[in-house]
């Protein structure tokens, strides 16, 4: 049987094939998060819990920000959106003042903030904390 959370985060059983997962993202200060992820992402807070926790929703997933004496130590990708445009979500968070990082990937050229290999075109940036997060184009 599935059902979802509060948040929203579906449970569809004992398997985690059928059940959503959340990106967990630690940060030092959960205001300092919110203005950047709300300000610069455009991600609306679903549930709020004392100041040190924030829940968002990003399609069917959800981002689960909180507070963390370890924020920003991981040098991996966090959070990957899939995105149907890479170029114009990047020109739009550029507007906003969203930074991006540029990488030496062999195979791919960068156009602008976008790195290119073959059909896939990806950008990564990172939020104040220095998690890195990422875009990513469809599959066709």
């Amino acid at each position: 049987m599935e059902t979802r959370t509060a948040t929203g985060v579906k449970r569809g059983g004992a398997t985690l094939s059928t059940s959503d997962a959340v990106a967990t993202i630690g940060v030092k200060d959960v205001k300092t998060a919110r203005t950047f992820y709300e300000e610069k992402l455009g991600l609306a807070p679903e549930e709020i819990r004392e100041d040190d926790v924030v829940t968002y929703a990003s399609g069917d997933t959800r981002i689960f920000v909180y507070k963390s004496d370890f924020a920003g130590t991981n040098r991996a990708t966090a959070v990957t959106w899939v995105v149907g445009d890479v170029d114009a979500v990047v020109t739009d968070l550029r507007k906003k003042g969203v930074q991006f990082e540029h990488y030496e990937m062999p195979g791919a050229k960068l156009e602008g903030d976008v790195h290119v290999a073959g059909d896939m075109r990806a950008a990564w940036f990172q939020d104040p904390d220095g998690n890195i997060l990422a875009l990513v184009s469809e599959a066709e």
